[in-house]
């Protein structure tokens, strides 16, 4: 006879089981509720689109024939052999196929393929400067399949902006966000033609902000899918609103993958509405050529963290020079406004308008002053002069530190617009390996100006052997930083 317990064995899996089946059933009914939670989670496109879709534009760039050899320049004598010999040309309808039509060298062709974007219902259209340049004729497409013809206002290339017209009247336009409020890991969505395929969409986050890639823009990096033809559509967030241009991307390929750049809209409306206004963009400059500052010279010279932009060359005749701005002084603010890293100072002073006096704090020899300085007008970059000559330099003196160095004549310094230095006549031990180099001009020894020979092997004779020692040397038109260390 079976106990109770024995009877009682069969229950305990049944009710394990049981168990079970409530706790997978109870599972299973959450997956649904789990699934809408991540796909709400998730940002839907479809209303952004629909609201700023009508907006961007597809902009074909048309040219002529200018009666020119295609291949660029080639000898008319050797163009001629290719046509006697019935050779087809680059870009010209084989003879051999066709007869050949002195009306179709005048017919416009296509050039190329981008994007663009509605500003205002009156027909101004922001895209990009390398969309439009060396076009004859452009062609504007809108998404309800009008075709306009589009006239260049204006052309910036340093910032890749142009601005164009159409005349037309009622247009749907795009809302300008601010790109100042745009957070890495943001969702964005870009709007184009890549390859020619209209109105496409794609989408990505920001991927970095400030990227210095131009000369002028800190370009917003993203990982959208951005392929030729995206170029001058506009780069949208979820609040609908325009915050970039795409302009750009990184690739072996030349194709996407997975790193593209936009222009911040807040840099391309001012340039906008100077292109509305006049055609061009004024920008100001002080004549100064600069490089970045690093952590090493940083903490030689004293400045404590690696900012502002080092000078290393001043141009002769322009702001920087009369206001007292030397090589080899680090620009730390303009009227107050810090100068986190070098390429901060062309986009400042660019922005500020020529013939404005401004203030510039910079840091030398250990200490800081303001100088007072009315901006220029940016003008083409003058070409480098030569490098000192070494005609009639004096004897070398060999100073502590290795280094031998000799006296600058009159019109050595004159040429190099120096008030002092030497010449280094040669170089070994730590000096060398510091980066030093026979024909460098050494102005400053740790925070004090050279001003010759004599009084630079005095200098260095009292330096401590046993610490680092920051060189301030012009090599060519530049000037930069070298910490020589003592050897260990």
């Amino acid at each position: 006879m079976r106990s109770s317990l024995d009877r009682a064995r069969p229950l305990i899996p049944l009710r394990l089981w049981a168990l079970l089946t409530l706790l997978l059933a109870s599972v299973i009914a959450a997956w649904p509720v789990q699934a809408r939670a991540q796909a709400a989670a998730l940002p839907d496109f479809t209303e952004l689109v629909e609201r700023v879709g009508p907006a961007v534009v597809n902009i074909r760039t048309l040219e002529r024939a200018h009666g020119q050899s295609p291949l660029g320049g080639l000898d008319p004598g050797v163009e001629e052999f290719f046509r006697r010999f019935g050779i087809p040309l680059p870009g010209r309808p084989d003879p051999r196929r066709a007869p050949r039509n002195e009306d179709d060298e005048q017919q416009p062709r296509q050039r190329g393929v981008g994007s663009g974007f509605i500003l205002g219902p009156d027909g101004y259209i922001m895209t990009n400067a390398h969309v439009v340049d060396g076009a004859d004729e452009l062609m504007v497409t809108l998404t309800d399949k009008r075709e306009f013809k589009a006239r260049v206002i204006g052309a910036d290339r340093r910032t890749d902006v142009a601005l164009v017209k159409i005349e037309a009247s009622g247009l749907p336009a795009v809302k300008i966000g601010d790109s100042q409020r745009l957070k890495v890991g943001e969702w964005v969505m870009a709007i184009g033609s890549p390859f020619g395929l209209e109105n496409t969409v794609t989408a990505g986050i920001v991927s970095a902000k400030a990227r210095d890639t131009g000369e002028y823009v800190p370009f917003i990096q993203t990982d959208v899918a951005i392929n030729p033809g995206n170029s001058g559509g506009p780069l949208i967030n979820l609040r609908g609103e325009v915050v970039g241009i795409n302009s750009q991307i990184y690739s072996r390929s030349g194709g996407f993958m997975g790193i593209s750049f936009a222009i911040p809209i807040d840099e391309a409306m001012r340039v906008a509405d100077q292109l509305r206004a006049s055609g061009r963009v004024v920008r100001g400059r002080i004549g100064v050529q600069i490089g970045p500052v690093t952590k090493e010279v940083a903490e030689a010279i004293g400045l404590g963290k690696p900012a502002g932009a080092l000078v290393q060359a001043v141009e002769s005749g322009q702001a920087a020079e009369k206001a007292g701005v030397e090589a080899g002084d680090i620009i730390v603010k303009v009227d107050g406004k810090t100068v986190e890293k070098s390429s901060d100072l062309p986009r400042i002073i660019g922005n500020i308008k020529p013939g404005s006096k401004t203030t510039l704090q910079v840091f030398r020899r250990g200490s800081s002053r303001d100088l007072t300085l009315t901006v220029g007008e940016f003008e083409p970059e003058q070409s480098a002069r030569r490098g000192p000559g070494e005609s009639g330099t004096p004897a070398p003196t060999k100073s502590a530190l290795g280094v031998g160095v000799s006296d600058l004549s009159d019109a050595q310094k004159k040429e190099l617009r120096v008030r002092g230095g030497v010449r280094v006549d040669s170089v070994e031990g730590a000096a060398a390996r510091a980066g030093l180099r026979e024909g460098d001009v050494i102005l400053a020894l740790d925070s004090t100006d050279i001003t010759d020979a004599r009084q630079f092997a005095s200098v260095a004779a009292k330096l401590e052997k046993a610490r680092s020692v920051t060189v301030l040397v012009r090599r060519g038109e530049g000037v930069n930083y070298l910490v020589i260390r003592p050897a260990r």
